[in-house]
């Protein structure tokens, strides 16, 4: 064999040349991470009950979805909480080599049949399933300037204008928010309530009755009568938007004349959808969010897309709020990765000199000397092929290797 090249120094050239190319094109498309992909697969199913404690979440809505995720396929076994802000979470661990994609139908099938007996409240809310890797890649966080947005404030911009943007970056599974974004808040007088006669279910009725969105159609729409020439649509009120609207609802009108109205009762104001979270740095308030990972993806090239979709966005944010990072695990990676590569190149160096030494002939020492980065590019190909990831592992077994 090595005569065979050594009669045809062109078409070695020209396969070598070829193998260079081929593992340029192999690392641009190579994930990278700290470690192997060795972790099985995870599926998360999330829901959130608004003003449930622990007990109430654990009873009504976790065991009844644990109920139902018996039986599926490869699963090794799942981890349930349930906290005290209404929100549950349950993670499936299923055996490696498991498709995360069938994984998470399955499950959603799974769900699907402990959807009739959930409450309502966690219907309206949704129930998220998503596959991701465990931990987080990184937290983004954002800050204000003193006198600025509040820290609830800063949740809604989160909420509201960031979240949905960051999770249609390829490669991101999923965005966990450390908050909650606005709502509107009833606070029910107890005594008050006692006082008119009236109940904090009697109460929400009402409310839910009277916020409502209607279809109200169209004047002059099809069939209408000879010569009718005119089609309007008719624009009806909506929802309330206002804590002024919900104020005014009525809850009550007596025989005498008088009514009991909302703000009669209760206090109406913006406020957090749920005060389970408070995220800090040092003293200072701010909202923060989680990233997770899809499987296989590039941490180095999500979080790279993620910093430039939060700087694209950080105009939008008004005067004096600004983002940053208080946790990223793609640091680590970096710089595990350049040591890596650093002990690369030097190993590389020491062969060239060891040969040097041996040889005592400068081209007779460059040509083997050229082999080693074509070796490694060949390396590359297998590595890509084999859907393996570059990793501290592999550029250490290259090391090796040299």
């Amino acid at each position: 064999m090595p005569q065979f090249f050594i009669d045809r120094p062109i078409f070695a050239w020209v396969l070598a040349i070829l193998i260079v190319l081929g593992g340029a094109i192999s690392i641009a498309r190579l994930p990278a991470e700290a470690y192997p992909e060795i972790a099985p697969p995870q599926v998360i199913v999330s829901t959130t009950y608004p003003g449930a404690n622990a007990g109430t979440v654990e009873t009504t809505v976790t065991q009844v979805i644990e109920q139902q995720l018996t039986g599926l396929d490869n699963l090794l076994y799942f981890t349930s909480q349930s906290s005290s802000d209404g929100s549950s979470q349950i993670t499936l661990t299923f055996d490696s080599g498991t498709s995360a994609d069938i994984a998470a139908v399955q499950t959603q099938n799974r769900v699907t049949l402990a959807t009739p007996r959930l409450p309502g409240e966690v219907n309206q809310q949704g129930i998220r399933i998503a596959k991701a890797s465990a931990g987080f890649l990184g937290v983004v966080a954002l800050r204000s300037a003193p006198g600025g947005p509040s820290a609830s404030e800063l949740n809604n911009i989160i909420a509201s204008q960031v979240l949905d943007q960051i999770q249609r970056i390829p490669g991101v599974g999923s965005a966990t928010q450390f908050g909650a974004e606005f709502a509107m808040r009833i606070w029910l007088d107890p005594d008050k309530l006692h006082a008119y006669g009236m109940s904090a279910a009697a109460v929400l009725a009402t409310v839910r009755t009277q916020n409502v969105q209607f279809a109200s159609g169209s004047i002059g729409a099809e069939p209408g009568l000879p010569g009718q020439q005119l089609n309007a649509s008719v624009m009806a009120e909506g929802r309330f938007t206002e804590p002024e609207q919900f104020a005014n609802i009525l809850l009550r009108t007596n025989t005498n004349g008088t009514s009991v109205r909302l703000k009669d009762v209760a206090r109406v104001g913006l406020g957090q959808s749920s005060y389970g979270f408070e995220t800090r740095v040092g003293q200072t308030p701010i909202a923060a969010f989680g990233i997770q990972l899809l499987p296989g993806a590039n941490a180095l090239e999500v979080v790279k897309a993620v910093r430039s979709r939060m700087n694209a966005l950080q105009p939008s944010f008004g005067p004096g709020v600004t983002w940053f990072s208080p946790f990223d695990s793609t640091t680590f990676i970096s710089v595990a990765i350049r040591e890596v590569i650093i002990t690369l190149m030097e190993a590389v160096a020491l062969v060239f000199l060891v040969m040097l030494v041996f040889l005592q002939s400068f081209r007779a020492t460059l040509i083997p000397t050229l082999v080693v980065p074509a070796a490694l590019m060949g390396a590359l190909i297998g590595i890509y092929a084999l859907g393996y990831s570059i990793n501290q592992l592999s550029l250490f077994a290259m090391v090796l290797a040299i």
